[in-house]
Formats: structure tokens, C-alpha cells, sequence
């Protein structure tokens, strides 16, 4: 078909430059993937300056493996190769939702090479237009992130256009957090056995605000009944009269926080662990005959108080440990105290107890807390529990095999 080194009239063009029988040029070089890799012009000068564009940018290694390589077609190896073998089946479920309903439909067709940070842009601004949130876009981003590392590093791309996307939507700043069952589950699983893991298992069993937790002691527990009666709060604050934050003992928020609520086995079991701990704690404790508040059930290692920060440090400890062996898009969230609060209530909404009765566990003042609590955390399970149904149902399978095997098919 061609004359390496010559045109179709014999003249020689230069090392790996010939002229095609259709009067085009070529050129051609073997690059550092042991590929022949051809550039096309339609006149010779044309042809050697993108040749040495070629040959330079495989020096730079500019240049990749397989250029035609799409995104879906490198989304099923990425799978394959790299998240089947070491993911959780949950998390799978996950991949594959958020990029065949948000990813392929719109950039899953193009090559890699071709995806531009400006795309992804538009991609996300399309999906907000839709009205998609600020998780679901980031849940993108991260996934579109971790594909294009994982090019680079197989030399599949030259550069990440995720990583400069912005999401177009901001982060909620007070956004209601509560632990899935599974989140729930591997969080006490990873603080078995830690310091605050008594504080936590009765955080996440009661329902009880941070500072009613600190300002617990034995004589608001009734184990024999199974019940926590709260009376009071800890406070860390810098009120009239002080030099600085110091802790204050002080009465409950509102007249509804004032309450008596059953436990659970778990619960009163945590407790019970407590108790014997706060003793050891206390008899061991540098400042036992210095301490303001010796009798209270939840405190540090040396039996001082705890702070809202000093909470939120111990829970940080627990999901960065978590984190460490977890995919990027399945990294557990930081999340205060405060959630474990949620989670008490989101599983008494799943459990089916009805608000009125979730009111008088949390104290709050009115139904209506209590009713935008549920409103919050159910909307999201409904939207989970979807992409969970469509994920056991599998239509997608069944689909491709009728269309495949049926004798009939309609236009």
C-alpha cells in the first residue's frame, strides 16, 4: 500500500516517511510501549512536524498506551482489576450506581485522552441542573478522580481532569448526619475495646445530647429498671464572671430535656463496663483530691470532664482508623457527637416507633423537631433503599439477554 521512506514516484522522504497509494503521507516510529505508532498529513512537511511531536512527547512520556481507549471501556477494567478483588460487595454497588446512571450516560462513550477538566465541569453543572446534590456530585468527582489516577499510573492518561473540577454546589453546612446500619456496625466494630467505646455505645443507645452524656453519674442510673433519668448538663463555656472556658454544671435546655428513658441490653451493659472503669479511674486519677466533678460516669483518663472537642477527637480517631484501608469513595465522613444522637433516632424511626415517642427519648421541645428529624433522615433511606432494590433486581441483565435471544423484535 505504501513505500516506507519514499513517495509514490520513488523520491526518498526521510526515515519512516512514506506516501499512501491515496496520495497521503505518513509517518511512522516505534514508541516506548514497543507499538508503531503513525502520525498522517497530507503534505510531507506536515507529516515530519507531527512525527517529532510524536517522538517528543514519547520521550516526555505525553503519550499513552491505547489513545482510543474510552471511558466505559476503561471503567470495566478499573473495576476488574482494581476494586472487585479488594471491595466491599456494598461499596460496588455504589461504583457501579453512581457511574452508570451519573458518568456513562453523558461522557461514557468519549476516550480518555479527549476528557477535559472542562468537561467533567459540565458534567457537573449538568447533573446540579438536574438536581443533583452536593453528595452525589462529590461522589462523581471522587469517582471520576480515583479512575484517572489509576490511568495515569497504567499510562492510560497523561493528567487528571477531575482534580480541578469544582463541585458547583456548596457543602451543607448543617446537614442532619446519622450512620447507616453498615457505617454503624463497622464504627463499633473498629472501637471494640477502646478508651470511649462505653461513651459511645450509650451515645448511639440512648440518644442523649453530649453534655447530658458528661454530666452523667451513677445516681442517674437505674439499672435494675433499665432506665437513665436526665437532670442535667455539662457545659464548656466562658460565661459572665469568667477569665476563660471552664465547665458549669447547669440545668437541662428546656423543660421537655428533663426526662427518664429506657435502655437497652447493650446500653445497660455499657454502663455497667463504665461504672467499674470510672472507679479505677477515679482511685488512679493525679487530681482525685483536686477534682470539681468527682462523680461523673464519662471523663478523660485522668477522671477531668469532658468537652465537646475532646468528643469529637476520639470519634475522628476511630473513622481515621477506619479510613486507612477503605476505597476513596467509601471513606467514612467526620461527624460530631451529635450523630450518634440522629442514629438513635433514625433507628427508632426504622424500628417503626412512632415520633411522639422518639420526642420524649431526645427531649425535644416540640413534635415538630422531631417530625423534620424524621422528614431528613427517612427522605435519604428512601433514596438509598431505591438504589438498593434496583441493585437486587438486576433488569439490566435480563434486558440484554431478551434483546439478544428474542425471536420477535419490534422497530
Amino acid at each position: 500500500m505504501y513505500r516506507m521512506g519514499k513517495d509514490l514516484k520513488g523520491k526518498n522522504l526521510g526515515t519512516g516517511i512514506s506516501q499512501r497509494r491515496d496520495g497521503c503521507y505518513q509517518g511512522r516510529f516505534v514508541n516506548r510501549f514497543g507499538d508503531r505508532q503513525a502520525v498522517y498529513g497530507q503534505t510531507v512537511k506536515e507529516v515530519k512536524n507531527k512525527l517529532s511531536v510524536a517522538k517528543a512527547e514519547d520521550v516526555q512520556k505525553k503519550n499513552v498506551v491505547n489513545p482510543n481507549l474510552t471511558l466505559d471501556q476503561w471503567y470495566e477494567k478499573w473495576m476488574r482489576v482494581y476494586k472487585n478483588p479488594v471491595v466491599r460487595a456494598n461499596t460496588i454497588r455504589q461504583y457501579r450506581y453512581v457511574y452508570e446512571h451519573n458518568i456513562s450516560p453523558f461522557i461514557g462513550k468519549r476516550k480518555l485522552i479527549d476528557i477535559t477538566k472542562l468537561i467533567v465541569i459540565d458534567l457537573m453543572n449538568e447533573l446540579k441542573d438536574k438536581g443533583y446534590e452536593w453528595e452525589s456530585l462529590n461522589k462523581v468527582k471522587v469517582l471520576l478522580t480515583d479512575m484517572f489516577d489509576r490511568a495515569i499510573e497504567d499510562e492510560f492518561a497523561v493528567r487528571n481532569p477531575a482534580k480541578g473540577a469544582r463541585n458547583p454546589r456548596n457543602k451543607p453546612q448543617k446537614e442532619i448526619k446519622a450512620l447507616s446500619q453498615d457505617d454503624q456496625r463497622t464504627y463499633f466494630q473498629c472501637s471494640a475495646g477502646t478508651f470511649y467505646d462505653n461513651l459511645f455505645r450509650v451515645a448511639v443507645n440512648s440518644g442523649l445530647r453530649p453534655g447530658e452524656l458528661f454530666a452523667l453519674t451513677e445516681d442517674d442510673i437505674d439499672l435494675q429498671k433499665m432506665e437513665i433519668t436526665v437532670r442535667k448538663t455539662l457545659l464548656y463555656q466562658k460565661l459572665d464572671g469568667d477569665t476563660g472556658k471552664t465547665f458549669h454544671m447547669e440545668k437541662p435546655k428546656t423543660k421537655t430535656s428533663y426526662r427518664t428513658i429506657p435502655i437497652n441490653r447493650y446500653c445497660r451493659e455499657a454502663l455497667e463496663r463504665q461504672i467499674i472503669l470510672h472507679k479505677i479511674l477515679k482511685n488512679n486519677s493525679p487530681y482525685k483530691n483536686k477534682l470539681e466533678f468527682p462523680d461523673l460516669l464519662f471523663t478523660t483518663k485522668f477522671c477531668t470532664p469532658l468537652n465537646s472537642q475532646i468528643y469529637c477527637d476520639a470519634i475522628e480517631k476511630i473513622i481515621n482508623e477506619i479510613n486507612l484501608t477503605r476505597d476513596p469513595l467509601d471513606t467514612m465522613d467526620k461527624f460530631s457527637g451529635h450523630c450518634f444522637r440522629h442514629t438513635f433516632a433514625t433507628r427508632c424511626f426504622e424500628a417503626g416507633i412512632q415520633p411522639k415517642t422518639v420526642q420524649a427519648y431526645l427531649g425535644h421541645a416540640t413534635l415538630q423537631m422531631t417530625m423534620d428529624l424524621y422528614t431528613s433522615v427517612m427522605d435519604k433511606k428512601k433514596t438509598d433503599d431505591m438504589q438498593l432494590l434496583e441493585d437486587t433486581v438486576q433488569l439490566d441483565n435480563v434486558d440484554e439477554y431478551a434483546h439478544e435471544n428474542k425471536i420477535i423484535k419490534f422497530a
